[in-house]
């Protein structure tokens, strides 16, 4: 596909063989979601994601999932919120800014090799006291049932998965955190984006099936308990409501 930006005519023209396939106007909704696509294709390739921080820890998340979740955290009020995958420390941190907030909620974080430098750096931070570290496999039996045991009976739990991406792993942690998730909240496997970056040059051709949009759109159809569930923006004069996001179908509601 040839995709030619004509400021002057004022389209985006999209082609196929030397044949112009689709003519759309360059201001319009369907223009800024194709531009959107190869945006994130780029811009995941050149590593976008990786300049930007929360509170002094690098986070490594597009800002507008950011945005997007804290609008579902707000909305559900979480008393816990669990992550899969630590890394830096950053989204733990966000999370922990969330609760700190709203005036309730503290984060847990697991991670099968959590480096001495970003736990020192998590231990650290002012909002550590809102943190919970777990060292382990997120499918480790022992691992969840650790987990379990930290979350108390009554409380509102969101669950958020961004360990390991592949289908089978992500699969595994739907299955394994899912029960955590309390009636109207959300179990939320991010990511996903990798299915549409197959084809460049940081990416792998096994990453168009082996990711984890398509490990939830297959738990839900196995389960009745939950529904796919993109967020709703509570604030919304555009008309482009999903323009560009790496956590393609990644929310999953508790319905039952």
């Amino acid at each position: 596909m040839r995709y030619i930006i004509d400021e002057t005519a004022g389209e985006l023209r999209m082609e196929a063989d030397g044949e112009t396939t689709i003519a759309n106007p360059l201001y319009s909704d369907d223009a800024f979601r194709a531009l959107a696509k190869i945006y994130l294709k780029i811009g995941w390739n050149q590593r976008y994601s990786y300049t930007f921080s929360w509170l002094g820890r690098p986070v490594i998340q597009l800002p507008e999932d950011m945005i997007r979740v804290q609008e579902v955290i707000h909305a559900v009020k979480p008393d816990v919120i669990i992550e899969t995958g630590v890394a830096h420390g950053g989204s733990l941190i966000f999370y922990a800014s969330l609760c700190a907030a709203m005036g309730k909620g503290r984060v847990i974080g697991i991670d099968i090799e959590i480096r001495p430098h970003n736990r020192a750096a998590i231990e650290a931070h002012a909002l550590s006291g809102a943190v919970t570290l777990v060292d382990g496999s997120s499918t480790a039996p022992e691992v969840l049932e650790r987990v379990r045991g930290l979350v108390k009976p009554g409380e509102t739990v969101l669950v958020i998965l961004d360990s390991n991406h592949s289908y089978q792993h992500v699969l595994d942690e739907l299955r394994l955190y899912s029960p955590l998730v309390t009636k109207g909240s959300y179990i939320i496997a991010t990511d996903g984006v990798m299915r549409d970056l197959a084809d460049v040059p940081r990416g792998q051709p096994g990453w168009a099936t082996d990711n984890p949009a398509r490990a939830a759109l297959d738990f839900a159809r196995e389960t009745q308990d939950f529904r796919p569930a993109p967020p709703e923006p509570v604030f919304a004069e555009g008309a482009v409501l999903a323009g560009y996001t790496y956590w393609p179908d990644a929310y999953l509601k508790r319905i039952a």
